[in-house]
């Protein structure tokens, strides 16, 4: 969960994106991998949610930047504290956080921990419910109605039919 300065700086003041620069393989031989393979200071918990945190520059100590339905929120988050954190030099998963993201109101922690969290909500897709009226739909008034209604009515008495049944034939059911 480490995003160093030294993995995605550049000396030229171009803007780094870690898409541009892979990350290094974990090394992990008996724990299943939880880093996200793109983006940086993201990992997936069991529960299938994602985590952010970020490393503070030139401390052993972490920033812990929430839990996040997607993985796209989580590293929103993390550009949010990358950049209040590393400025120009830090290593973005988007090209469109340095303009789009908010920036924290200081450098204080708590700060930078409201602004990461309202960065990724601004990402949140909603979920779209789609309901169809079939009768709306197809312009026709009452149908499912009438529809039930039909099931209702008694079946028709088969009357003029008498002479077409033979009654010497059983015709029973359970005849084996």
């Amino acid at each position: 969960m480490d995003t160093s300065a030294s993995d995605c700086s550049s000396s030229t003041g171009e803007l780094m994106l870690a898409s541009r620069n892979p990350k290094k393989r974990a090394g992990r031989k008996k724990f299943k991998e939880t880093r996200h393979p793109v983006y940086r200071g993201v990992r997936r918990r069991n529960s299938g949610k994602w985590v952010c945190e970020v490393r503070e520059p030139n401390k052993k100590s972490r920033v812990w930047l929430g839990t996040y339905p997607t993985a796209e929120m989580a590293a929103r988050a993390h550009d949010v504290a990358v950049l209040a954190m590393r400025g120009r030099s830090a290593c973005l998963n988007f090209a469109d956080s340095v303009w789009r993201l908010p920036v924290p109101e200081s450098s204080n922690v708590k700060d930078i921990q409201k602004a990461a969290a309202e960065g990724a909500e601004m990402f949140v897709v909603p979920e779209v419910v789609f309901y169809a009226d079939e009768e709306e739909m197809f312009e026709l008034p009452e149908f499912i109605a009438s529809m039930a209604e039909g099931l209702m009515v008694p079946p028709p008495q088969m009357v003029g039919y008498a002479n077409l049944v033979d009654n010497s034939v059983d015709l029973s059911l359970w005849n084996f």
